[in-house]
């Protein structure tokens, strides 16, 4: 699974809208959406506030490991 598949699917697992979870991250919400479409991808600082933020580990995220933490 790629990362954009399982921040799609993280976010639909708490109900959150995409605007939500960007203002949460502290990012654009148009900058949130390219990262779902996978149209570019987040630099490791966020990835790393993404896992915290998904309570995941990074390797989750990237579809690295199917283990979550």
């Amino acid at each position: 699974m790629k990362l954009r598949e399982r921040m799609k699917e993280l976010r639909m697992e708490r109900n959150l809208s995409q605007k939500k979870t960007a203002a949460e991250l502290g990012i654009g919400i148009t900058t949130y959406c390219r990262y779902e479409l996978g149209e570019r991808e987040p630099g490791a600082s966020l990835l790393d506030q993404m896992a915290d933020y998904y309570d995941v580990s990074v390797d989750y995220l990237l579809g690295r490991s199917d283990i979550r933490k």
